[in-house]
């Protein structure tokens, strides 16, 4: 079986999806599949430093990079055109046996089903996110007319539709589109612990050895409800804690969120880490106490699924497709999208730290038990063979 995965890009500025297709790519090929990833050297406002059109060992996979056309307009930049990879696809795309596509709103997603559909190569479309509720009221109109015009088509005729979660699909099925969908989950390579990784970050952050630390760990974006998190944590000042904010964004929404923390008058008790990967991504999920994410909409978190690997309780809003698990199992706190309540989850936290632990010892163990890549991989084998050979 060739399996070929198409997305506008695998850059880390983007978030756990570009995480997400390299281990998918990975544990697959683990499975006997031969598995590629086509993309383009997208890195948000910048490109990736990568060999172009040819296929090369990035991250243990192999990937093929075609250049963005990067006109001086973030719009048309984020568009992420190539006309290279145009050619390449139309000439080699039927070499493969199926095609998974990722995003929705990009030309390399909708070139890649539009000449899937003309060759006729089966292929599968994971929205990741860009169908949910959220996700479709920004920028409303355009989406609605690109939808209409280009995209309906292009979800009708997939084979599938590959959601991250029930809430996802649920949300999705209100658009009434034709195909069939089903529901396969992230899975997690684990890195190895760290030892004395609560005492090391302590030293990092020149603060006691007891003092309890909240992480959030993602993307600086609007949607992840820094508005919501901040002054939250601001009405629990008078408690003992260290807030650490992982992750980098627009320089606006930078400034936004200093202000933020201005006026919640946490500044002085935020440590600003900036983009995080490696051995300082893992101190920091696997030294820190508890893991905030409080977004308006997120149709998976894969943030959530490695505090829960590190074995570190979550503090989810209702909005986070992982929160249905956090409240099943009982391995966190799950809050609506409102100040108080989640200001009342984190004096909770505070005042059972014992209570936290057992939380974050069951996270670990569910998730050596349920999300595996390989537990992932053979169940996506399963459902590619079922596309090819249908029962």
């Amino acid at each position: 079986m060739k399996v070929l995965h198409v997305i506008p890009s695998i850059a880390p500025v983007h978030g756990g999806a570009s995480r997400a297709i390299l281990e998918m790519t990975k544990a697959l090929q683990e499975q006997g599949v031969k598995a590629e990833i086509v993309t383009t050297n997208d890195n948000g406002s910048d490109l990736l430093d990568v060999p172009l059109q040819k296929c090369i060992e990035y991250e243990q996979v192999p990937v093929w990079f075609f250049p963005r056309f990067s006109p001086p307009i973030a719009s048309v930049r984020g568009f992420v055109f190539s006309s290279q990879l145009t050619t390449w696809l139309w000439r080699h795309i039927a070499e493969y046996n199926i095609i998974h596509v990722y995003g929705m709103f990009s030309y390399v997603s909708t070139l890649a089903m539009a000449i899937a559909r003309i060759k006729n190569i089966p292929y599968i479309i994971r929205p990741q996110g860009q169908l949910g509720e959220w996700a479709l009221q920004q920028r409303t109109f355009k989406k609605q007319i690109y939808i209409t015009l280009i995209q309906r088509a292009n979800l009708n005729c997939s084979r599938a539709v590959h959601f991250t979660s029930e809430q996802e699909q649920e949300e999705t099925s209100k658009l009434n589109f034709k195909s069939a969908s089903f529901v396969l989950r992230n899975g997690l390579f684990t890195p190895p612990p760290i030892p004395e990784a609560g005492y090391k970050l302590r030293q990092l952050l020149k603060v006691p050895e007891d003092e309890p630390v909240i992480l959030f760990l993602s993307r600086l974006h609007p949607k992840k409800g820094l508005d919501y998190l901040i002054p939250a944590l601001g009405k629990v000042a008078n408690r003992r804690f260290t807030f650490v904010v992982a992750g980098s964004g627009s320089p606006e929404y930078e400034d936004t969120i200093d202000t933020l923390l201005v006026s919640a008058g946490i500044r002085d008790r935020t440590y600003r880490a900036g983009f995080v990967s490696g051995e300082m991504k893992d101190l920091l999920l696997q030294g820190a106490d508890l893991f905030a994410l409080t977004s308006y909409s997120e149709n998976f978190g894969i943030a959530v699924l490695e505090a829960m690997a590190a074995g570190k309780p979550v503090l989810a809003t209702s909005g986070v497709a992982l929160a249905s698990v956090v409240k099943q199992y009982q391995l966190g706190y799950v809050a609506q999208l409102d100040v108080e309540a989640i200001a009342q989850f984190v004096q909770d936290f505070l005042n059972s730290p014992q209570q936290a632990k057992e939380m974050g010892d069951r996270a670990r163990k569910l998730i050596a038990e349920q999300y595996t890549w390989e537990r992932i991989a053979t169940k996506m084998v399963e459902i590619y063979t079922d596309i090819l050979i249908p029962k």
